[in-house]
């Protein structure tokens, strides 16, 4: 497999509708308050690495404009955010030595609590979305709003598979593809083996499931079988805040850009499997990006050569 980034495509983009929110965050190598978050911010940038992005949310008027400003500047479309009078969502959480799982210690809702994503008509003809980590209710309804995409994937989480298990089986129903970490595949699976847990969740509706692993990758689960990804080997990780949405960003710019739709798949499969692939190992290269430094800073400092790099070292380290 050779190196697969290359120019952003100026046809194809993609749309995200989530959270843009503030962090405070605790790991082994410090504390940050009241930093950038949310799944939006992440994924979009990322995913601007391959393919234009349009973004959906909603944050108070205590968010700074400058950083809308500068998404803007990055060709990331922000008509869609909302700016009401009120305080940003904000997450605190932390990290012991297993970097692998935040623990929640508060999260406060704010604005994003009554968050009604209405989407304007450039959103509507989508033709590459991803329903970010939001109530199932919501992402259905942003699914209602869409014309004929070329593909639809989403994320979930363990608040919504326990807390709304009906509503995120609709959603799952509607889906190509599912973008979620270990523990909730066994959560929304009941069953304690990876691989049994990736058949029974694609018999829910999404024919493609990424099973995210952390420190040591993604499994990728489809119709022809298992493609095992592993994690680019960082040697100081300080947030893995993010790092979630950073690879799923990176995941569909990166099929946007190469123009993959659900016809393909019967289509050309051999080409469908293969930027599969290819997008795993992509997102997998971001996300070692994202865990060097609190927030996205890391990304919003990161060009493309870097990229490109990393990208050349993680199938190098995997060829025989």
């Amino acid at each position: 497999m050779r190196g697969f980034i290359s120019v952003v495509s100026k046809k194809q983009f993609v749309l995200t509708v989530g959270s843009l929110a503030f962090d405070t965050i605790q790991t082994p190598s410090g504390r940050v308050e009241g930093v950038l978050g949310g799944s939006v911010n992440y994924f979009s940038i990322a995913a601007s690495f391959f393919s234009p992005v349009k973004i959906v949310g909603v944050v108070g008027d205590d968010f700074p404009k400058s950083h809308l400003d500068w998404l803007s500047n990055r060709k990331i479309d922000t008509k869609g955010i909302q700016v009401i009078p009120g305080k940003t969502f904000h997450w605190s959480g932390c990290y012991d030595d297993n970097l692998n799982e935040a623990k929640t210690l508060s999260t406060c809702l704010n604005v994003f609590e009554h968050f009604d994503p209405t989407l304007l008509n450039s959103h509507k003809e989508s033709p590459y979305l991803f329903l970010a980590n939001i109530d199932p209710v919501l992402q259905q309804k942003v699914l209602g709003q869409v014309e004929k995409p070329k593909l639809v994937a989403c994320d979930s989480m363990n608040f919504w598979i326990t807390g709304k298990p009906d509503e995120l089986q609709k959603t799952l129903k509607r889906v190509d593809v599912l973008s979620i970490n270990e523990k909730e595949a066994y959560m929304l699976s009941g069953k304690k083996n990876v691989t049994q847990a990736a058949d029974k969740i694609r018999k829910m509706g999404p024919s493609v499931l990424v099973i995210k692993r952390g420190e040591y990758g993604a499994n990728l689960y489809t119709d022809a079988g298992v493609f095992f990804a592993p994690a680019y080997p960082v040697r100081n990780v300080v947030d893995p805040t993010g790092a979630g949405d950073s690879f799923a960003g990176a995941f569909m710019g990166f099929l946007a850009k190469e123009g993959i739709s659900k016809e393909m798949q019967k289509r050309a499969p051999k080409k469908w499997e293969s930027l599969l692939k290819q997008a795993v190992v992509t997102g997998c290269v971001m996300a070692s990006f994202t865990v060097e430094d609190f927030s996205f800073h890391r990304l919003m400092r990161l060009k493309k050569p870097e990229l490109i790099q990393r990208q050349k070292l993680l199938l190098k380290m995997i060829s025989l």
